[in-house]
């Protein structure tokens, strides 16, 4: 028999199946939640709230503070003037940058051991996974919904920030006295990589408490996992590029004799150029005592120029989604894992 009550608060109903479902009162809006999407919400609201009120309190502090760099670059007249006239008196942004860019960089760390690791490991230890696996709702949907929600709150969470700090960045973002492109204090938290990355790192996390079963040493697991997708990650970042060689061959000790890279380019390698095209150390001639003893080495050489391997910046975004590409799909990989393992030893 169906029941129905009823409440200042909301209703809560009984649809005869056994499942029950609330849904909001008129009294105000709220969220239309319901069923097991509901279930999974209220489970882990507490940890869905922290990190998206984390996210919005540091997006305000960087809105603000883009607003105060700002003004004082204006103050001096950049992008008018050149960067090298602020001088030391943008420490104080770029020790920001450089605080933000640290904390930031935790992020993936933190969520995949904090958040990733016991989100399954939890309910397979304590036996909730029984509970629900008894109940009318599919595994299936249970895992898909407790995916989906965890990955919504990532992706909304780490994209404001990664959108927001890239906006703070922007206008200084040639100058690699703020901030290194291709490192990970600019790389790995601007454009979708830090979505990616994040992502990864959590589902990965998740993949090792089901696999484990006890919170606890799930969390210590994946924090050496999340630790490891850090140094491979920063291993290859460079690698997604297309690295240009420039060469000249105007000699190699005139002046203006080194070519020209464009602005903020990563250089990669720099060695002598000969006159057959081969390629020499730079270090080649370095024992010369005395300058005519050096030019007559290099002159023996057959030394022309200079050959420069280098990333432009402009490589930036195309080598970002590359990457984010290789994450998202390795994290598609670790689902299907996750379903297929599921279908019979989640509970």
């Amino acid at each position: 028999m169906s029941t129905l009550t009823s409440t200042s608060t909301g209703t809560t109903s009984d649809s005869g199946n056994g499942t029950m479902s609330a849904t909001p009162t008129k009294a105000g809006w709220r969220p239309r939640l319901s069923g097991m999407t509901w279930l999974v919400w209220r489970q882990h609201r507490a940890g869905f709230w922290t990190i998206l009120a984390a996210a919005a309190l540091s997006v305000a502090w960087m809105v603000y503070q883009r607003g105060q760099m700002m003004d004082f670059l204006d103050g001096y007249g950049y992008p008018a003037k050149s960067f090298d006239e602020v001088g030391e008196h943008f420490q104080q942004y770029v020790n920001a940058f450089s605080y933000v860019s640290t904390g930031l960089g935790a992020i993936p760390i933190l969520l995949g051991v904090f958040l990733g690791a016991p989100l399954l490991a939890g309910d397979l230890e304590n036996g909730t996974a029984k509970l629900v696996a008894a109940q009318s709702a599919s595994r299936a949907r249970w895992l898909a919904t407790k995916l989906g929600l965890t990955a919504l709150v990532v992706v909304v969470s780490t994209g404001a920030l990664s959108a927001v700090f890239g906006w703070w960045w922007n206008p200084v973002k040639d100058q690699n006295t703020v901030l290194d492109w291709s490192s990970g204090s600019a790389f790995d938290l601007t454009g979708p990589v830090p979505v990616a990355l994040t992502l990864f790192t959590v589902v990965g996390g998740v993949a090792i408490g089901v696999v484990l079963r006890r919170t606890l040493m799930a969390m210590v697991v994946t924090f050496g996992f999340a630790v490891a997708v850090q140094v491979v990650w920063d291993y290859f970042r460079l690698s997604l590029g297309d690295v240009i060689t420039i060469t000249t061959n105007k000699g190699v000790t005139a002046e203006n004799a080194f070519p020209d890279l464009p602005k903020a380019a990563l250089q990669i390698d720099e060695s002598y150029l000969t006159g057959s095209g081969d390629l020499l150390g730079w270090s080649t001639c370095s024992g010369s005592e005395t300058d005519a003893a050096r030019e007559l080495c290099l002159k023996k050489e057959d030394v022309v120029g200079w050959s420069v391997d280098y990333l432009p910046m402009s490589q930036m975004n195309g080598m970002q989604w590359l990457g984010a590409s290789i994450l998202f799909a390795l994290t598609a990989v670790v689902v299907a894992f996750l379903f297929f393992w599921g279908r019979k030893r989640l509970v």
